[in-house]
């Protein structure tokens, strides 16, 4: 195989003999070692020419030095302050200035007008509240939003001045600046021959750069790509074709080079496998069948899944060199860290710090952590294990600071004082950032090799913080510096060290450039991870990206595109694994590229595995109706099945059939704490109560407040009925009993701005009515009847309201019925009580529908959104909550096919094979 590297420097040595003044630009820091060893193998003897990736060559031009986020951060948050008046906390600032500084990057690099684009995003929110009357209604939040896009444009002017003066930066203020310097940079370098190899998608600053140095005329460039996509219109080659036609240069110039090996015969494999897990476990046994690595690229689409990869190599690999960083949040130290910083957060939370006691389980957590339990172990004999059993003997809570002292007795007393410090009430941010560097110095002495590494890489990470606030002191409390080590974990990793030209490699996506193998496994190849999905995470509208040519998703894309065939140009053997499964880790789909690659390479081998299962038969209950049975069925339809009966059925038909044919109740437990259907028992009752004079009245703002005056002493009379002998005072029960009286409160506080708003009258019509109707149905002896207690019947501004109280959870999705063949479905079962409760009024009530109808729920939980109506809509931008004759009659004829089922002896109570628990 003649890799790209070994083509390109063959035709550089054609016209090149002396390397004294020749300079290499690649795109990657990998890709150097890689030019170098091969261009060694090619001249006997000489100087090898200066190599450096893009951003160093970058760097050289600008002058400005590339610092990391934390550091720019920090630097954002100090001009920040300058320029705000009220400028938000350092942690909130941490959530949103993140993004900012990618935007600011992204503007940089492709040499937009700041001023320019910052003008048209202000005016895009001020035409956004512009209204014909002048009365554009705003949240707070939403002001907050436009406020804030509004100030970006204040800034970037103040930010990129403070940087400049530093001579330091984001990538973006080094192409900027490079792109003004570029000129004297030639001047300055006229001997000086460029070349600029596998490089593809270029940003505006590189392609400036690019062309001002190819300008000079002794300077080349070589591109990476196949015949296949450049002649084609094939997405691979989007940007090599723009460059082509587009630039200068190429009116004197050839394109150099085009390969033609992708027309090669090769030999692909797909192969979808069940989960993540299964995939890379198939790509190490594919492994195992190499006998030499040396030609071998294992490349993950999805760098996340690293951890799993390193533990599923095979044996058989002697060298491995790994370009990716290994997250920090996934490492061992990482849970100990957040374990100290849990101790005085549940501390400060459960209002212990007077007291300087400890939540027992964040305790345990320290103490059970790998790092702390090894350190204490001595003469064979778990302390660690002694303390947690004394913590459940003697059922301590809370534990003390003396408890811990006499935990750590028996330890030498290095042990004792760093660890018992860790314990002891702080008096800076500083001091407790000093506690965890001694805690990490100690621990380094009884750990593994690759243990001393996660801890090095954590005394870095703390030492910057160290310095960072002593520097500026924007860590006011351990909430913020909490806070910001989590988004910092998040992001960070340890990068590992080996020989880069022996063994196996392993890389993500963006490291094969350049590189070429014989050998190429690719995991992860599933629509949504290559390519990306298309979501973005920018302050910087789709629209106005569009109109100032920055790159959307599109161009990412066509980026991923070229990685992907690129890879492939050369290989001889290549596997590409996909997930299969539709799950939160995968679409389960396949990627567009490997569709693409299968119509462009006939005779690719397509395979799926799947672990092996021992599977277990397990058999479903099921009652076969018999005459024992249906006379009880008969009982039923003569006392009447409730809504929550019927939804029973639906959700499972053996617990309707134990409950209502067979009477089996649930065993009555002694109640410790109050359970969930006592709460929404008492909730119920309290309302009923409270309504019950104002029936056939219209509510004023004035009975809401004689209301709100009894509401809890109604509460705990009604506790006191359904929770016999319970104890509310103290504990959870006293936590459930504010709860309640909170749900009650609450609601009748939305009331009140209900009635207290001039345009609107409520009247109520019912409380807690019992309605009952009898419906008859084809192929049934007898009529069916459906009765059901309704929590409240309303008129607001004329339109009757059927409303069910539900203390627990109900969003509005729970209640939109576009299409009635779902209804068997639990999600649907709160739709059909409540359209239940609307067949039962209007029939029993012989409603004529001449005035509006709706139905819906107070979810006590969801009380903001207030009064959830029936949705019979699809579009939720235009929701249709009328409830109608013809709604009713075509709901009616479903629910009558259920109960046929019910009825139908042929139909066996069979329990559902997807039954959750």
């Amino acid at each position: 195989m003649q890799s790209f590297i070994s083509e390109t420097l063959d035709d550089i040595l054609k016209t090149t003999t002396s390397f004294e003044n020749v300079l290499f630009v690649l795109p990657s820091q990998r890709a150097k070692v890689f030019v170098k060893q091969t261009l060694k193998d090619k001249i006997s003897i000489g100087f090898l020419p200066e190599i450096l990736n893009i951003e160093q060559f970058v760097q050289q031009v600008s002058g400005i030095e590339k610092v990391d986020n934390i550091q720019l951060l920090f630097h954002f948050y100090t001009i920040y302050k300058s320029v705000e008046e009220n400028p938000d906390l350092f942690d909130v600032f941490s959530s949103w200035a993140f993004t900012v500084l990618q935007d600011f990057n992204e503007l940089d690099q492709h040499l937009i007008d700041t001023k320019e684009i910052f003008v048209y995003l202000r005016d895009i929110q001020r035409l956004k509240k512009w209204s014909v009357t002048g009365t554009f209604k705003e949240t707070e939040l939403v002001k907050d939003h436009y406020a804030f896009l509004e100030r970006l444009h204040k800034y970037y002017p103040v930010f990129y001045a403070f940087l400049l003066e530093k001579k330091i930066g984001y990538q973006g203020i080094m192409y900027r600046e490079a792109s003004k310097k570029i000129v004297a940079f030639l001047e300055e370098n006229s001997n000086k021959k460029i070349f600029f190899i596998g490089f593809n998608a270029l940003n505006k600053a590189e392609e400036f750069l690019f062309q001002k140095v190819l300008e000079n005329g002794n300077s080349e460039i070589y591109w990476d790509l196949d015949e296949a996509f450049f002649k084609s219109n094939h997405q691979a080659g989007t940007f090599i074709r723009k460059y082509k036609k587009e630039w200068k240069y190429y009116e004197k110039h050839d394109l150099k080079t085009l390969g033609n090996s992708f027309s090669e015969p090769k030999n692909i494999q797909v192969i979808g496998a069940s989960k993540n897990t299964t995939q890379i476990k198939y790509a190490g046994e594919i492994l195992e069948q190499f006998e030499n690595f040396n030609n071998t690229a294992l490349v993950m689409a999805d760098e996340t899944l690293l951890p799993i990869t390193l533990n599923s190599l095979p044996k058989n690999i002697n060298a491995i060199n790994i370009t990716m960083g290994y997250p920090l949040k996934d490492i061992p130290t990482t849970t100990l860290i957040f374990s100290i910083f849990q101790l005085f957060t549940s501390q400060e939370k459960l209002q212990k710090t007077a007291t300087n006691e400890f939540y027992y389980k964040d305790v345990v957590r320290f103490f059970k952590n790998q790092a702390i339990y090894k350190l204490l172990i001595e003469k064979e004999t778990a302390i660690v294990d002694d303390f947690c059993d004394k913590i459940a003997r003697e059922n301590l809570t809370f534990i003390s600071k003396k408890t811990i002292d006499q935990l750590l007795e028996k330890s030498n007393k290095e042990i004792r004082k760093v660890v018992g410090t860790i314990f002891t009430p702080f008096s800076s941010i500083l001091d407790f950032i000093e506690r965890i560097l001694d805690l990490i110095y100690l621990l380094k002495e009884e750990t593994t090799d690759l243990e001393k590494e996660y801890l090095f890489r954590f005394y870095t990470v703390f030492t910057q913080l160290k310095n960072l606030h002593l520097e500026y002191n924007y860590f006011q409390d351990l909430k913020t510096l909490a806070l910001f080590f989590r988004q910092l974990i998040a992001t960070e990793t340890l990068s590992f060290q080996g020989e880069p030209l022996k063994g196996l490699q392993l890389m993500g996506m963006l490291e094969t450039r350049v590189l070429d193998f014989e050998n190429v496994i690719l995991t992860s190849t599933n629509e949504g991870v290559l390519p990306a999905s298309s979501q973005q995470n920018s302050f910087i509208p789709f629209d106005v990206k569009v109109a100032f040519g920055l790159p959307t998703y599109r161009e990412k894309d066509a980026i991923f595109s070229y990685h992907f065939f690129r890879l492939l140009q050369r290989a001889k053997n290549v596997f590409i694994l996909y997930n299969t499964e539709h799950d939160v880790f995968g679409s389960g789909e396949k990627s567009r590229f490997v569709t693409q690659l299968e119509m462009l390479k006939p005779g690719i081998v397509q395979k799926i595995v799947s672990p092996e299962v021992v599977s277990e038969n397990i058999k479903l209950k099921q009652v076969c109706k018999n005459k024992s049975i249906f006379e009880p069925l008969k009982t039923l339809a003569e006392k009447g099945i409730s809504p929550s009966a019927f939804t029973n059925y639906l959700h499972n038909p053996i617990s309707f059939y134990k409950q209502k044919i067979l009477k089996l109740k649930e065993f009555d437990d002694v109640e410790e704490t109050v359970a969930f259907n006592t709460l929404g028992t008492v909730v119920h009752e309290t309302l009923d109560e409270l309504y019950t004079p104002f029936v056939g009245k219209f509510l004023s703002a004035e009975n809401v407040l004689k209301m709100e005056g009894k509401a809890k002493n109604l509460v705990e009379k009604h506790f006191k009925t359904h929770f016999k002998n319970g104890d509310i005072s103290t504990g959870k029960n006293r936590l459930i009993f504010e709860v309640a009286n909170r749900f009650v409160m609450n609601f009748l506080q939305q009331e009140k701005k209900s009635v207290l708003n001039t345009n609107n009258q409520l009247k109520i019509l019912a409380t807690e009515e019992n309605l009952a109707t009898e419906i008859t149905i084809d192929g049934i002896d007898f009529p069916i009847k459906i009765h059901g207690q309704v929590d409240r019947v309303d008129q607001l501004n004329g339109e009757f309201r059927i409303i069910d109280y539900k203390t627990g959870m109900v969003d509005a999705s729970n209640l939109r019925v576009v299409n009635y063949n779902d209804l068997r479905e639990d999600k649907f079962h709160k739709a059909i009580q409540v359209l239940l409760y609307a067949l039962l009024f209007t029939r029993s009530k012989n409603y004529d529908f001449k005035q509006p109808l709706t139905a819906g729920i107070y979810s006590f939980k969801n009380l903001n959104k207030g009064f959830l109506s029936i949705n019979f809509s699809s579009n939720y931008r235009q929701p249709d909550t009328l409830i109608t004759q013809e709604k009713l009659n075509e709901f009616l004829e479903e629910i009558k096919q259920y109960i046929k089922e019910i009825y139908n002896p042929e139909i066996a109570f069979i329990e559902p094979a997807d039954l959750k628990y």
